[in-house]
C-alpha cells in the first residue's frame, strides 16, 4: 500500500491525527512561533465531524428570516414585507458560544394552490426530517393560530428537540402575549425580537441544549449501515425514471409533469452485490403551479436530502443546455461537503452536434467540479447504468482518502521549493507545514508566513489533486498566517 491512507473516521481528540502523530505536528508549529491554542483551535474547527442542524419552522410572516439572519450574524436571508421571496439557498452556517451548527430556513414560502396550512406542513416536514433540534417560531403579538397548532402536531410526531420562539416581543409589555403560548405544550416560550436582538442570546443558549455536539469525525451510518445516495437534479431531469432503472421496478410515481414526486422515497437497492440507500428527492410538491414556489420547494428538498446522505448523483438532462439551476445544485452539493458523480441522462438522444457543444458547456458551466466522475446515462433505457457504482465508488475513496502529516509535509516542501508564491508588497509568503485534520470531505490546514492568494491556494489544491487522488470530491483548505513575532497580543 501508497503512503494514503483511507480512513472511516475517528473519535480521537484530534480529529484524525494519531497520539505520535498530534505531538510531532505540535512540536513543528512551536518551532515556527504559532501558538499552541491558536494551532488546536484550527485543528479542532477543521476537523469536526458533520455539524449539528437546526430548522427554523413556522408560518409566513412570523420574522423566521429575520431571526435566520440574526443566528447567523449577516444579512443572508432574504427578509421582504411580502412573503414568498424565493431564495437560491437555504441551509446557513452559524456559530454560539464557541459552538458550530447549521441552521436551515423555512421561512419565505406563502400559501399557494394547496391553502396555507398545506404549505407550511410541507416546509416544517422537509427541513424537520433532517434537523436535530427545531426552533418554531410563533408571532406573540397574534398568539398561537390554527395553523400553528398543525406544525405543533408535526413536531411532536417528528420527536425531535423543540425551542419555542415567541417572536415580535419588542419590550416588558409583551412578556404577556409570550407567557400566553405556553398553551401550545411545547414548554417555555423564549421572548424575541429577532428585529432588535432582544432575547436572542438567552433563546441560542437553549438551542445548544437542545442540539448533539458536532461529532469529532464520525460521520457515516451504524458501522455495516448501506451508504446513502441522494439523487438531485432540477425536477424533471429523470431522477425517479433512473430509481427506477437501478431498482428494476416501478417504486417511484413517474409523470411528465415536473414535480408529482412529494414524500422522499428512501430506497435499499442493490447494486453491483452491494446494497445502497437511495434517497429519491424527485419531488416537490404536488401541484404547485407557481414556479417560484416549485423552485423553493426544490431546493428545501435538495438542501435536505443533501444533509442525509454521502454522495450526491447529480442527474443533468444532456439534451438541453446546462442551466443556472444546474449549476446551483452542483454548489449546493459542494458545499454541503458531498461526494459527488455528475449523471448526464438521455445520452442515448444525442447526436454529434449536440455532444460537442454539451463537451463545451461541461468546461464552462460544470468547472468547479471537474474533478468529479461523469457517467452518461438513459433512464429510460437503463444504457451504462453499471457504470454508476464504479463511479460511486470512485467518489466515496477520495471522499475519504487522508494523507499522513508527514507525507503531506514532505509534499508541501517539494511545491513551495519549486512553486514559491509571488512576491507582493516586497514580501513572499511561505507554506510553513500542514495537516489534513478530517475527511469527508479532506479538510486540510495550511500554516503560513503570511496571507496565500486565492489563485496559489486553487493552485495547491490541483497539485494535492494531481498527487494524491482526490477524485469525486471538494476539498476544504483553510490557512493560518503566524503572528507576526514580538507583538504583544
Amino acid at each position: 500500500m501508497n503512503d494514503q491512507i483511507h480512513s472511516g473516521g475517528s473519535d480521537h481528540e484530534h480529529g484524525e491525527l494519531g497520539d505520535a502523530e498530534y505531538a510531532e505536528f505540535m512540536e513543528l508549529a512551536a518551532q515556527e512561533g504559532f501558538d499552541p491554542e491558536e494551532v488546536e483551535g484550527a485543528l479542532g474547527e477543521a476537523g469536526h465531524g458533520p455539524l449539528p442542524v437546526l430548522a427554523v419552522v413556522g408560518r409566513p410572516n412570523v420574522g423566521k428570516s429575520t431571526l435566520v439572519n440574526r443566528i447567523i450574524g449577516r444579512r443572508e436571508a432574504v427578509v421582504q414585507d411580502k412573503p414568498g421571496v424565493t431564495r437560491d439557498r437555504v441551509t446557513y452556517e452559524a456559530e454560539w458560544a464557541g459552538r458550530r451548527f447549521k441552521v436551515v430556513d423555512t421561512g419565505g414560502w406563502e400559501q399557494d394552490v394547496l391553502g396555507l396550512d398545506a404549505s407550511v406542513a410541507a416546509q416544517a416536514e422537509y427541513a424537520i426530517e433532517t434537523a436535530d433540534a427545531v426552533v418554531f417560531v410563533v408571532d406573540s403579538t397574534v398568539g398561537a393560530t390554527d395553523t400553528d397548532e398543525a406544525v405543533v402536531k408535526l413536531l411532536r410526531r417528528a420527536g425531535k428537540p423543540v425551542v419555542l420562539c415567541a417572536n415580535k416581543v419588542d419590550g416588558q409589555s409583551g412578556e404577556a402575549d409570550a407567557t400566553a403560548l405556553w398553551s401550545l405544550g411545547l414548554g417555555q416560550p423564549h421572548p424575541v425580537s429577532s428585529l432588535h436582538g432582544r432575547g436572542t442570546g438567552d433563546m441560542l443558549d437553549a438551542v445548544l441544549e437542545a442540539l448533539p455536539e458536532a461529532p469529532p469525525q464520525s460521520f457515516g451510518s451504524a458501522v455495516g449501515g448501506p451508504r446513502r445516495i441522494a439523487l438531485i437534479g432540477r425536477p424533471n431531469v429523470g431522477k425517479s425514471s433512473l430509481l427506477n432503472k437501478v431498482a428494476n421496478e416501478d417504486r417511484v410515481v413517474v409523470n411528465e409533469l415536473a414535480g408529482t414526486t412529494r414524500d422522499p422515497v428512501d430506497e435499499l437497492i442493490e447494486l453491483g452485490g452491494v446494497t445502497w440507500k437511495f434517497i429519491d428527492t424527485a419531488g416537490i410538491r404536488r401541484r404547485v403551479h407557481l414556479q417560484e414556489g416549485a423552485d423553493y420547494y426544490a431546493s428545501l428538498r435538495t438542501a435536505a436530502a443533501l444533509e442525509k446522505a454521502e454522495v450526491a448523483v447529480i442527474l443533468i438532462d444532456s439534451s438541453e443546455s446546462i442551466s443556472v439551476q444546474d449549476q446551483r445544485i452542483v454548489t449546493m452539493a459542494v458545499e454541503a461537503g458531498r461526494a459527488v458523480v455528475l449523471a448526464f441522462n438521455k445520452w442515448d438522444t444525442l447526436d454529434e452536434e449536440r455532444r460537442y457543444y454539451l463537451e463545451r458547456e461541461i468546461e464552462t458551466e460544470l468547472a468547479q467540479v471537474e474533478w468529479a466522475p461523469r457517467v452518461n446515462v438513459s433512464a429510460r433505457t437503463g444504457r451504462h447504468m453499471e457504470k454508476l457504482v464504479p463511479a460511486i465508488e470512485t467518489a466515496i475513496e477520495g471522499w475519504e482518502t487522508r494523507v499522513p502529516t508527514g507525507r503531506l509535509n514532505a509534499f508541501l516542501g517539494e511545491i513551495v521549493a519549486a512553486h514559491p508564491h509571488p512576491v507582493r508588497g516586497g514580501k513572499q509568503p511561505r507554506i510553513l507545514f500542514g495537516t489534513q485534520a478530517g475527511t469527508k470531505p479532506p479538510r486540510f490546514v495550511l500554516f503560513a508566513s503570511g496571507f496565500l492568494e486565492h489563485g496559489y491556494r486553487r493552485f495547491v489544491e490541483r497539485r494535492l489533486r494531481e498527487e494524491f487522488g482526490f477524485e469525486g470530491t471538494p476539498i476544504h483548505i483553510s490557512v493560518r498566517v503566524r503572528e507576526k513575532r514580538g507583538r504583544n497580543k
